[in-house]
């Protein structure tokens, strides 16, 4: 397990030197997943952004994998210069599927994501390992599309995301999580996978131990059939919000090999 102490900021000074360089024109692209929205990455951005990273944050529609892996393309294919993506959660199955669209793409990091082959939905990633608090926590609605017709999504019960998605952040701003919330279409968990860009580009991916919303075991699973360079932490689902250093470390390891 990397060490996460006083050691890491000196390596961040050495990096940040690098990554300020002209030479540079890696870009990092951060995909937030299902129940969440970009501003779940704000505390790993303000450390990447101090060692010197061109970074941004999408916001990932949730509307369907297909849908998303497709705008998250259209996004990074604007980008000039490589292009690391990294996804948290679903977030993970969208770059699986984006990246393969990516001329720019160089790499992928998975933050206690999901990292689907190709034909595999996410329900059947998740069926083959033990059930964590998400399944019961889960509450279906239905919204009307733009062709008025009626769509399924998918929430956490406001009372339990806080064991489900964020045990070990504060309660208040779990609770706070909790009611801004963004839910995600049935689809998303449904469809799915093309092909996985695992199989053609390097990877990384941070397990959190503590995870109540994909199993360590699943996590530890995927990370292992995509070849992934592998790290694990303390942390609940929303890791990159109560363990940030332990996910900008896996990104700057990631990109200081890319570089």
């Amino acid at each position: 397990m990397p060490d996460y102490g006083q050691p890491t900021s000196i390596r961040r000074q050495e990096v940040m030197t690098e990554f300020e360089s002209a030479e540079n024109d890696l870009t990092v692209l951060l995909v937030h997943g299902a129940f969440a929205d970009a501003s779940s990455w704000s505390a790993v951005l303000g450390q990447l952004l101090a060692a010197g990273l061109d970074v941004r944050a999408v916001a990932n529609p949730l509307r369907g994998l297909a849908t998303d892996a497709r705008y998250v393309a259209d996004v990074a294919s604007e980008i000039e210069g490589r292009v690391l993506l990294v996804g948290h959660s679903y977030g993970g199955a969208v770059i699986t599927n984006a990246a393969g669209e990516l001329a720019n793409a160089v790499g992928l990091v998975f933050i206690t994501a999901f990292a689907p082959k190709e034909g595999e939905s996410l329900t059947a990633i998740v069926e083959q390992f033990p059930a964590t608090l998400m399944g019961s926590a889960l509450r279906q609605t239905a919204v009307r599309t733009e062709h008025g017709d009626k769509a399924a999504e998918l929430s956490i019960d406001r009372s339990q995301f806080p064991a489900v998605f964020a045990a070990d952040v504060p309660a208040a701003d779990a609770a706070i999580m909790a009611a801004s919330q963004r839910p995600i279409a049935l689809a998303g968990f449904t469809e799915a996978s093309a092909e996985p860009a695992w199989r053609v580009l390097p990877s990384w991916y941070l397990v959190a131990a503590d995870d109540q919303a994909i199993h360590v075991d699943a996590q530890r699973s995927m990370a292992q059939r995509a070849g992934s360079h592998i790290a694990e932490t303390a942390g609940s689902h929303a890791v990159m919000v109560s363990q940030p250093t332990a996910v900008a470390d896996v990104i700057l390891t990631a990109a200081r090999t890319l570089r």
